[in-house]
C-alpha cells in the first residue's frame, strides 16, 4: 500500500472522488441492466432498509480508522520532539567542564543535517539505511565515545555524554520503526468495501430516477471518496502528503550553527 499512501494529496482527493462517483454511476446502470423489468418494484424494498445499516457500518469503520491514524500522526510528531530533546541534551552535555565541545557539536550538526536531508521521507525513512546518515551517526558515536573515555573528564561527565548519546540513537531507532509501520491491509479492505457497498446501495436506490435526481447520491459518494483519501493521506507521516514536521530538529540545527550551546561548530 506504500505506493498509494505516497501519492500527493490532490491525486488522492481527485482519485477518491472519481472512484466513488464512478461506482455510483455504474451501480445505477448495472441495476437497470441486470434486474428484470418485472422485479424493478422490489429493488427499493430491498435496498432502502439496508441504507441505515451500511451507512452506520461505514461511519463506524471510518471514525475508528481515521481517529487511529490521526493519533499515529500525533505520536510521530511526539517522537520527533523526543529526538530533538535528546540531541539538545547531548549538545548541552558536551559543554561540561573539560569536554572538547567543538568536535561533538560538529558531528551532531552533520548527523542532524544528514537526517533531515536524506532520512526524513520516502524509503530511507522506513529503512534507516541511508549511507550518508549512517556515516554521520557512526562519526558521532566515535567522537562522543572517544571524548567520554578521556580519564580527565571523570565518571559523571563521561556517563552523561554516553547516556545522552544513547538517547539520540534510541530516538532515531524509534523514529525509523514508526516510519516503517503500515496500516493492515485487511483493515483498509474492510473500510473500502463498506464504503463501496454503501455507494452501490445508494445507486440502486435511485436507478429508476431521472439523471438530475440521481445526482443526490453524489453527496454520499463524495463523503466516502474523501474519507478514503484522508485515510491514505494520514497513514504515512514520513512518505505521504502529510510529512511529519522536522521543525524541532531544525531548531537544534540552528542553535548549533549559532553557537547557542556554547563552543560553536
Amino acid at each position: 500500500m506504500s505506493w498509494l499512501t505516497s501519492l500527493p494529496a490532490v491525486v488522492l482527493v481527485v482519485g477518491g472522488l472519481s472512484l466513488a462517483l464512478l461506482v455510483a454511476v455504474l451501480a445505477r446502470i448495472a441495476v437497470r441492466a441486470l434486474v428484470p423489468v418485472g422485479e424493478h418494484d422490489r429493488v427499493p424494498q430491498i435496498v432502502t432498509p439496508l441504507m441505515p445499516t451500511l451507512g452506520a457500518a461505514f461511519a463506524i469503520f471510518a471514525a475508528l480508522t481515521l481517529a487511529s491514524e490521526a493519533g499515529y500522526l500525533r505520536a510521530a510528531e511526539g517522537l520527533v520532539s523526543d529526538e530533538a530533546a535528546a540531541t539538545s541534551r547531548l549538545a548541552w552535555a558536551a559543554t561540561s567542564p573539560r569536554v572538547d565541545a567543538k568536535p561533538i557539536h560538529a558531528a551532531l550538526l552533520d548527523y542532524l543535517q544528514a537526517t533531515r536531508a536524506k532520512e526524513w521521507q520516502g524509503a530511507a525513512a522506513a529503512s534507516g539505511d541511508d549511507p550518508a546518515t549512517g556515516s554521520a551517526i557512526a562519526r558521532l558515536e566515535r567522537t562522543v565515545r572517544s571524548e567520554a573515555a578521556r580519564p580527565e573528564l571523570g565518571s559523571p561527565t563521561g556517563t552523561e555524554l554516553l547516556v545522552s548519546l544513547d538517547a539520540v540513537t534510541s530516538s532515531r531507532r524509534a523514529r525509523i520503526a514508526a516510519a516503517s509501520r503500515d496500516v493492515p491491509l485487511l483493515y483498509i479492505l474492510t473500510l473500502v468495501v463498506s464504503g463501496l457497498a454503501l455507494i452501490v446501495n445508494a445507486g440502486a436506490l435511485v436507478f429508476r430516477s431521472s439523471l438530475r435526481t440521481s445526482l443526490l447520491i453524489a453527496g454520499i459518494a463524495s463523503v466516502v471518496g474523501l474519507s478514503l483519501a484522508l485515510l491514505f493521506a494520514l497513514s504515512a507521516p514520513w512518505s505521504g502528503p502529510f510529512i511529519v514536521s522536522g521543525h524541532p530538529l531544525d531548531a537544534i540545527i540552528g542553535d548549533l550553527k549559532s553557537g547557542f550551546f556554547g563552543g560553536g561548530s
